[in-house]
């Protein structure tokens, strides 16, 4: 059994697997094709990564992957705590420009589905942080990106200073919103 619950925007969902726990721990199924389906949830994931953050306010964002690699994510974590965020970047969308966040947590077992044609990223809660993600296309480099996670524009509210966010180099030289050629377009039955 899951719980599936919209997040403000079509299409982004926040999916809670149940959990069966005894002595020994607990057990869930995170993902299970048919299942998910059911709910109107139906992916090809072909690719997992896993991330560690050793620092808290590690930030890791706002990405995305243009067409024809554009991404569907289903984000999850292993260890610790993030703020994650989704932002809708698709041209003529209602919800344009528009963000949701949702804290993930190893104790709470949430996970964020994000559509293609969403920014997405996330900062670590606490200290030694693993984040799992799922995506529906492969990596491609050529089709990488980012956009500036404090960009005014889009205004994110990460609730910390961003002097205090820990960025790799790609993402701390990230253009400005207004810098972003966007390949993203809404389409009414997407």
């Amino acid at each position: 059994m899951i719980d599936v619950s919209d997040k403000g925007i079509p299409k982004v969902k926040l999916i809670t697997p149940r959990r069966f726990g005894d002595s020994r721990g607990w057990f869930s199924e995170t993902w299970t094709k048919p299942k998910m389906a059911a709910a109107g949830l139906d992916f090809d994931f072909m690719q997992d990564n896993h991330s560690y953050s050793a620092q808290t306010h590690t930030l890791r964002g706002l990405h995305y992957q243009a067409p024809p690699y554009a991404q569907t994510k289903l984000v999850r974590v292993a260890r610790g705590a993030v703020l994650d965020v989704a932002v809708d970047v698709r041209v003529g969308s209602p919800t344009y420009l528009k963000w949701v966040s949702a804290e993930l947590s190893a104790e709470n077992g949430a996970q964020l589905l994000v559509p293609q044609g969403f920014l997405h990223g996330f900062m670590t809660l606490l200290p030694d942080t693993e984040v799992l993600y799922r995506f529906d296309a492969p990596y491609s480099s050529e089709a990488d990106g980012a956009v500036r996670f404090d960009d005014p524009m889009l205004g994110v509210d990460w609730s910390i200073d961003p002097a205090k966010a820990i960025l790799s180099d790609k993402d701390a030289a990230a253009p400005a919103f207004t810098d972003f050629d966007n390949p993203f377009t809404y389409e009414a039955s997407s």
